[in-house]
């Protein structure tokens, strides 16, 4: 009988521990696959209203025209419009208390890439690629929020789409 019960451990052992390990990767995978909530931010930010008055992306996220990053605007920037623009306005007043206490907004980032992942918006607005086509409709959102889960999947399945293909197969293109 204190056989059976050894066996019986050892089989539940060799079936149940990789069916845990099984179900531990299984639910990592599925919650990394989803598209996450959109972070809360420090003052309001209306990408609607902007690109209804006809402000494009690239005038606030400038860098992306030239260097990887897109940039996250500065409250310079925002101020450098809204001190004369709205300025009764209590969503721009908020912004207004960063720059006359002398503080950055500190914005949280709405889509954030690995560590290991490199990604260049230079180069794919240099290319011709939209905003949206990775960012969503920004201009119809009145907060920025992800609208896609950026992962190595989806880049490659739009790589694929593009005229140089063979080369945008390359790892060293995205993990450099």
């Amino acid at each position: 009988m204190h056989a059976s019960r050894n066996r019986t451990r050892a089989l539940a052992t060799i079936v149940g521990v990789p069916l845990a390990i099984l179900a531990v990767v299984a639910a990592y995978f599925f919650v990394s696959w989803q598209v996450q909530a959109a972070p809360e931010q420090p003052a309001p930010m209306d990408h609607a209203a902007m690109t209804k008055k006809g402000v494009s992306c690239l005038f606030c996220h400038s860098d992306a025209l030239k260097s990887p990053a897109a940039g996250i605007p500065s409250v310079e920037k925002c101020m450098g419009c809204h001190q004369t623009i709205k300025t009764d306005s209590p969503k721009i007043e908020e912004v207004a208390a960063y720059w006359h206490r002398q503080e950055p907004i500190p914005w949280a980032r709405v889509n954030q890439l690995p560590r290991f992942v490199y990604f260049s918006h230079r180069v794919h607005v240099n290319a011709g690629l939209n905003c949206e086509l990775c960012h969503g409709d920004v201009a119809q959102m009145q907060a920025a929020e992800p609208v896609t889960k950026m992962n190595m999947g989806w880049c490659l399945d739009c790589h694929e789409q593009q005229p140089d293909a063979g080369q945008l197969r390359d790892c060293v293109i995205c993990h450099q």
